[in-house]
């Protein structure tokens, strides 16, 4: 799937497509994430479907979306990512996504309405893997950050939209009140596939599937220049080197699961999943699926408020991701993270504190129940720019390139995974435990910030391929105190290593070249 070399995307233009591709996926994701929590509380869509009045019910067909991505993003991981290509990957799991969505919006039985999101979920597990680590692996490490934020914001963009959407239908009866937000993912492969045939496959994972020529092909392509400039070369050498010394280095899978390779994939493996840990543990799935019904059953508005503070909040989620696009590359991803867990507990107890005040003194429920409201907005507010697209940009980052896709996909079903069960418990929670049931999320809030702050080494303005010579140069897993590990520009040491790397990788090159006009020469006289 390639368009002749006259009409080829190059420089910019085609790290703007490749881009794209990235930002679609990630709206698809934010906009299946999103549009359910207004499904749920339509009432054809509760009369078509009376038993997702039962909460475990509920919680089961919300989250058959999640398991289904947990399964996509392991797919993603061990089988797909490495074999079939980013790019391909990417193709087959939207032809899923585009199958599921169809499923649901003609649903008219319970069983179909589960598959349907089983395989739109399936699908985004995939993309949520692979489609970050195809745009990092294209795109210089001075705008990686903030390209692959622009994925984030595009996830919460099309979440918000959902809202409003949800919003707006609400004011219709009938089965175009839930039928319309759930055709609407079907405008995403519209966008996607037209574009998909204008750009190349990542030129790392040619180069670890053996393509040399491909790969210099297409960094050509993203430097514009041509295939035999300094450049191009400079990179393709760092890339090759960076592969061959993984290669020197690999052990037996059981040794690397045991920690004892010099390049810590595990450790990477342990962090990258770690992020997503923290990420769904901080609530944020809590209150993207079941606010609508919090704000109705909990604090007593209506539906139509309920839907319309909703739409309110996803789109200050939305302004406030923006904020990560200056800062993330500037302020690197570690304060962020830190300063995100202080910003999320602080929300959390206040809400949770509110709303106890409006349960214990019914007469002044609804100006409690109004700064619940307020702080769940000011939590959005908080969470979009900090662990909103932080995770995502960690495990796309921190592994080695061999383990690139494991690492990314591993983390992404740790999401997935961890996801379903908080969907799955918060409903039951907020119904037995109510108000305390925000403090869980504002206690472990709390301890994210000893975990990042000794465990997470910052990854912003290095190379991809740095990160191995970081993990190498420092074994130990605690990095703090340590100016290597935490400052947000490249350390030198970095840069004379790879320069190191470029020169062994040109010796090696001139040999293989001297040794094969030898065994030429040495044929020649054989012949005669």
């Amino acid at each position: 799937m390639a368009v002749s070399p006259k009409y080829q995307a190059r420089g910019g233009r085609l790290v703007a497509l490749i881009t794209i591709i990235d930002a679609m996926s990630a709206c698809w994701f934010g906009y299946c994430q999103g549009v359910f929590a207004g499904v749920l509380v339509s009432p054809d869509f509760l009369t078509l479907f009376p038993a997702i009045n039962n909460g475990n019910i509920s919680g089961a067909v919300t989250s058959s979306f999640l398991l289904g991505a947990f399964v996509g993003a392991l797919l993603a991981s061990f089988v797909l990512g490495d074999k079939l290509g980013r790019k391909k990957t990417i193709l087959a799991a939207h032809v899923l996504n585009t199958v599921g969505a169809a499923l649901q919006v003609s649903a008219y039985g319970l069983p179909q309405l589960v598959i349907g999101r089983t395989l739109n979920g399936i699908g985004i597990g995939v993309t949520s893997s692979i489609s970050p680590v195809y745009l990092g692996e294209c795109v210089k490490p001075h705008l990686r950050g903030r390209l692959l934020v622009i994925g984030a914001s595009a996830n919460i963009s099309s979440f918000a939209l959902a809202n409003w959407i949800s919003y707006t239908l609400a004011f219709r009866g009938g089965a175009l009140q839930w039928r319309l937000p759930l055709a609407i993912q079907l405008v995403f492969p519209f966008i996607i596939f037209p574009i998909a045939p204008f750009v190349p496959e990542s030129p790392r994972w040619l180069v670890l599937a053996g393509q040399d020529d491909a790969a210099k092909r297409v960094l050509s392509l993203l430097n514009n220049t041509s295939v035999d400039d300094e450049s191009v070369m400079a990179d393709y050498n760092s890339i090759k080197a960076s592969m061959r010394l993984e290669r020197a280095h690999r052990v037996p899978l059981t040794d690397a699961l045991r920690g004892r390779d010099k390049l810590q994939n595990l450790r990477r493996l342990i962090l990258s999943c770690g992020t997503q840990f923290m990420q769904q543990f901080t609530g944020i799935n809590s209150l993207g699926f079941y606010l609508p019904t919090l704000l109705h059953e909990r604090v007593g508005y209506d539906l139509q408020t309920s839907k319309l503070l909703a739409a309110v909040s996803g789109t200050v989620y939305l302004i406030a991701a923006l904020f990560a696009l200056p800062v993330i590359d500037r302020v690197g991803r570690r304060k962020l993270m830190l300063y995100g867990t202080l910003g999320m507990a602080a929300c959390h107890f206040i809400s949770s504190l509110t709303l106890k005040a409006a349960q214990d003194d019914p007469s002044r429920a609804k100006t409690f129940g109004s700064v619940a409201v307020a702080f769940f907005i000011i939590y959005h507010a908080v969470f979009a720019p900090t662990w909103g697209g932080i995770p995502w940009v960690y495990a796309a980052e921190v592994n080695s390139l061999g383990w690139r896709a494991r690492g990314a996909g591993a983390a992404t079903a740790t999401n997935w995974l961890l996801g379903f069960a908080v969907v799955q418990f918060t409903k039951v929670g907020i119904d037995n435990l109510q108000w305390s049931f925000f403090l869980i999320f504002a206690i472990l809030c709390v301890t994210f910030l000893p975990v990042v702050y000794c465990f997470y080494p910052e990854t912003a303005g290095r190379k991809l391929e740095d990160m191995d010579e970081m993990f190498v140069r420092n074994p130990s897993w605690f990095v703090f105190g340590r100016e290597e590990m935490t400052q947000t520009t490249r350390p030198q040491a970095f840069v004379d290593a790879e320069l190191a790397r470029i020169s062994d990788s040109e010796v090696t090159i001139v040999e293989v070249v001297v040794v094969s006009d030898k065994d030429k020469d040495e044929d020649k006289k054989c012949s005669v």
